[in-house]
């Protein structure tokens, strides 16, 4: 853990090397693109190739994809109490899914002209589910669930070959996934936006993945729809005197444990007394924990205590970080929040834990890391539709404004835009 002090020597250039964090190194931008090269090029042969390379497993293109039947016997296993938690989770996130579904709306704003939006769910889109070191049950729900509750008719749910725990496929089943594909990591990615002799492809691929999966997101939007370039998960803490330093460490712990060793977990506090009792706080927690190999990692590296002399400061901080989770557990959190323009998702309260946002909350935890929050929103409802604007106008109106579009035309040299308003006017 390292301990800066806002103000002091040596504070800008760590900070600013905390801000800079990159999504993914240049060479998994290099591994990708060769990948998806070779899956343009020779297809299912690619795939095939890749999934025995990366996941040691030989597959024909017949056994690429997993028989809905066999998913459900699998899941068939889940205990009861699980079942129950993963419809639970998933009613609550479609609940906030189809409240902020987007709606169709059509508006006279002058005389004779109306102007609207329509708006389309997508047809088919992709949702990788990483494999990783952990079941990433809720990672199903936050998007096959959205992407259900948005209308998609086809869900096709990629994950890595060894990725068949009950629990995952019962929440796939349960969201809607239509299709399951046993394809991991950047093969499986390119798989679906680029299409091959067995596999259709999907308009958007959505959901996490590690360095190499956001690499190939990134190369291959255009060829498909993506939701955002992610890297490895993080979270930023501002906490006043007020906060219960247990709360706070096993909220910085929460995502020291997630696996790849580059996660971040940040705390700023206006209490010095504060700092001193998270860090004991953290390292007494972490001795509890399962996953203390990972943890330990992340704790040399990746864990930062920021002492600020306000509020004002630590959003500030947290506005130039722009976190994926931020977590406000002041005596006022929503004053705080107010000042940040920043942010995946904000926590408010001591009794508001990341983890809820994870797991339950409603909104989707899929979200913009390494300060990509500046330029993208988390995954949402309206990710899943298309968007069509509507505009009719009346003749009366068209007279009004067919001086500006012939002015416009000919300003920008383009006489035949022009005419197509004129030409209309002149015949009445």
């Amino acid at each position: 853990m390292r301990k800066l002090c806002y103000g002091k020597q040596g504070f800008e250039k760590a900070v600013k090397a905390l801000y800079e964090r990159p999504a993914f190194p240049p060479e998994a931008e290099d591994a990708a693109k060769k990948m998806i090269d070779a899956i343009r090029q020779n297809g299912d042969a690619a795939v095939a190739e890749f999934a025995e390379k990366f996941d040691h497993v030989k597959l024909s293109p017949e056994e690429f994809q997993m028989p809905l039947d066999k998913a459900r016997k699998i899941a068939s296993k889940l205990h009861k109490a699980d079942k129950l938690a993963i419809r639970r989770a998933l009613e609550q996130i479609q609940q906030f899914a189809k409240l902020t579904c987007p709606q169709d709306w059509m508006k006279t704003v002058r005389n004779g002209v109306k102007v609207g939006e329509k708006f389309s769910p997508m047809e088919r889109v992709g949702v990788y589910i990483p494999g990783g070191t952990a079941p990433l049950v809720s990672t199903v729900l936050h998007t096959a669930g959205i992407a259900s509750a948005a209308g998609v008719r086809e869900i096709v749910a990629i994950t890595p070959p060894g990725n068949t725990h009950p629990a995952v496929l019962y929440a796939m089943l349960r969201a809607g996934v239509t299709e399951i594909w046993r394809l991991g990591g950047v093969y499986g990615v390119a798989a679906l936006a680029l299409g091959t002799q067995s596999i259709r492809k999907v308009e958007k691929i959505c959901g996490p993945g590690n360095a190499y999966v956001t690499a190939a997101k990134k190369l291959l939007y255009g060829e498909v729809g993506i939701d955002l370039v992610a890297g490895p998960s993080e979270i930023l803490i501002i906490a006043d005197k007020s906060a219960n330093p247990e709360f706070v460490a096993a909220d910085l712990l929460s995502q020291a444990e997630h696996g790849s060793g580059l996660e971040q977990a940040v705390l700023v506090s206006t209490d010095r007394a504060l700092i001193n009792k998270v860090e004991a706080a953290v390292l007494r927690q972490r001795d509890t924990l399962s996953r203390q190999e990972t943890i330990d990692r992340v704790l040399e590296n990746g864990v930062f205590l920021i002492e600020a002399p306000n509020e004002e400061i630590a959003a500030q901080i947290a506005n130039n970080y722009a976190p994926e989770h931020l977590e406000i557990q002041t005596e006022n959190p929503e004053r705080v929040a107010k000042m940040i323009n920043a942010a995946g998702a904000i926590f408010l309260g001591q009794w508001t834990p990341e983890s809820c946002g994870d797991f339950c909350a409603g909104p989707s935890h899929v979200l913009p890391t390494a300060g990509s929050a500046k330029k993208f929103n988390g995954l949402e409802t309206s990710s899943f539709f298309r968007r069509t604007s509507l505009v009719k106008y009346s003749p009366a109106a068209l007279k009004r404004d067919a001086e500006i579009i012939a002015r416009f035309g000919a300003m920008e040299m383009l006489d035949a835009h022009g005419r197509a308003g004129t030409i209309r006017v002149k015949k009445r």
